[in-house]
């Protein structure tokens, strides 16, 4: 396991880590991905520990994710469903948080469909004195690290399997499709892909993309900047697919929320599908060796024809969902201060 000193408590965005942050998670998850090929697949790391599991909206890839991760560290598990809480009786989320703060809670994994609702809870955590650390798995809009983090682990462990790190990804062009205006998986891999010196290039409908996005975009990679300036991001946005897509080496596409549909924010799904749907004949403008991600749940179809989901040589969508578990459990470790 690396020596190398890790000081963050929590980890709610990926906005203010540096390549060795991501190079130290990456290395974490590589050693936990070769203890999960052994007959024994626990280790004795986060022994004694308790990590609860606040998921204040519906998920499966991530609760699960996180709570096999925290098994196979030997942490003890406890789980939040807010429809049998006491949310349902007026209980605000703070107090939930110190109740089970109150049951010797070390970890918290909190999933929110608000913005902001992780860094409110670990602000409390150390305004009270705790030693609790806190794990954002999702918030409104805002952002979804863990999820940036083990598509970065995919992609580097792709280009070098012994050794993933994120130089190999300098002078990569990475293109994203989707829903990016309300996407948190999007925000958050723009920060890791950038920090990582790829080329990340931004594709989708204007409503899904509204120009006000790039000009976003491009004022947080700007602070970025000056707060760390070594880092030289580069993001572009288009309205069309294809200059996105053309000699692109990745290419990721998002879930296209349906409810956007009820907002008038898409004509039809068979229009989106027909203008910005990944399809076998747009991956010819890409490089010959292009791989095809999504953070899943997919919409088949939709974000991509069903055959390049199941293609296992173009498809490194069954590989995120395998990797998740390894990249938690190097974050749980990491803040956990796991030996």
């Amino acid at each position: 396991m690396l020596t190398t000193a890790w000081t963050r408590r929590h980890v709610i965005s990926l906005a203010d880590f540096f390549p060795e942050d991501y190079d130290t998670v990456l290395q974490t998850a590589a050693s936990f991905s070769e203890v999960l090929t052994r007959r024994n697949k626990k280790v004795p790391t986060l022994q004694g520990q308790v990590v609860t599991n606040l998921f204040f909206e519906p998920s499966t890839r991530t609760r699960n994710s996180f709570e096999l991760a925290a098994k196979r560290l030997s942490a003890d598990t406890l789980n939040f469903a807010p429809g049998s809480s006491s949310l349902a009786k007026g209980e605000t989320i703070l107090d939930t948080a110190k109740a089970y703060l109150a049951m010797g809670t070390d970890i918290m994994v909190i999933r929110h469909q608000e913005s902001g609702v992780p860094q409110a809870i670990a602000n409390e955590m150390d305004r009270l004195g705790t030693n609790v650390r806190v794990l954002n798995a999702g918030d409104g809009q805002h952002e979804h690290p863990s999820q940036a983090l083990l598509d970065l682990y995919t992609i580097c462990s792709l280009l070098d399997p012994p050794n993933p790190r994120v130089e190999l990804l300098r002078g990569q062009k990475i293109a994203i499709v989707g829903d990016i205006l309300h996407s948190r998986v999007a925000r958050s891999n723009i920060w890791s892909l950038t920090a990582a010196g790829a080329e990340v290039h931004l594709a989708g409908p204007p409503t899904l993309l509204p120009r006000e996005f790039a000009d976003y975009a491009q004022a947080d990679v700007n602070a970025s900047r000056s707060a760390m300036p070594e880092l030289e991001r580069q993001i572009f946005v288009h309205w069309q697919l294809e200059p996105a897509l053309e000699n692109a080496d990745f290419v990721m596409t998002l879930r296209l929320q349906k409810e956007r549909m009820a907002q008038h924010l898409l004509p039809s799904l068979r229009e989106y599908h027909q203008r910005f749907g990944i399809t076998r004949d747009r991956l010819k403008l890409c490089k010959p060796h292009v791989k095809v991600l999504h953070p899943g749940p997919v919409n088949r179809g939709v974000e991509l024809n069903s055959d390049l989901m199941d293609d296992p040589v173009l498809s490194l969508i069954p590989q995120q969902v395998s990797n998740g578990v390894a990249v938690r459990m190097a974050l749980l470790y990491l803040i956990g201060g796991g030996r």
